[in-house]
């Protein structure tokens, strides 16, 4: 893949993760909107059950606790998949730029001359620069596809519950 590829498809990244932070974004404010609209609603039905005890409306105040549950139980597993993800991703990264550099390292000591030792020295940095800037991409992709499905339950309960108890 020559350089000019390289680059097209890093802007590609770059265009669908700016994508998917402005999407993520947007369901953001929508489920904050919403979230404000079910206590509102919420806190009439509480008000409501207060003021007398007869209508009190016990299936809703029920899933004012079990919907969190589920949604947070949701959202904590979504995280807790990408971070195991990115930490294994990360871990190999590691281990294959630890092989990296013992080789460059073995290079610079067995070059016959101290511009091959230079230029040896050079191509290892150069190649540890743009794998480190594709790795740093790819932790920005994982964390924001990450966040996008940590919300995607919260924002799924809100966004119905809103939709449920509207007036």
């Amino acid at each position: 893949m020559t350089q000019f590829d390289k680059a097209i498809k890093t802007g590609r990244r770059l265009t669908r993760d700016g994508a998917r932070a402005a999407n993520t974004a947007l369901s953001g404010g929508e489920m904050l909107q919403a979230a404000g609209d079910v206590i509102n609603a919420r806190m009439g039905i509480m008000a409501a059950g207060m003021a007398d005890p007869r209508k009190v409306d016990l299936k809703e105040i029920s899933l004012m606790s079990t919907e969190k549950v589920e949604a947070l139980s949701a959202s904590a597993s979504a995280l807790a998949k990408t971070f195991g993800d990115i930490s294994g991703r990360v871990g190999s990264s590691a281990l294959t730029e630890a092989g990296l550099a013992s080789k460059a390292a073995a290079s610079i000591a067995s070059a016959s001359t101290p511009a091959a030792a230079l230029q040896a020295q050079y191509s290892y940095a150069v190649g540890w620069w743009s794998r480190a800037a594709g790795q740093m991409l790819t932790l920005n992709t994982e964390l924001l596809k990450g966040h996008a499905d940590a919300m995607r339950p919260i924002h799924k309960t809100a966004v119905a519950n809103a939709k449920r108890l509207k007036t």
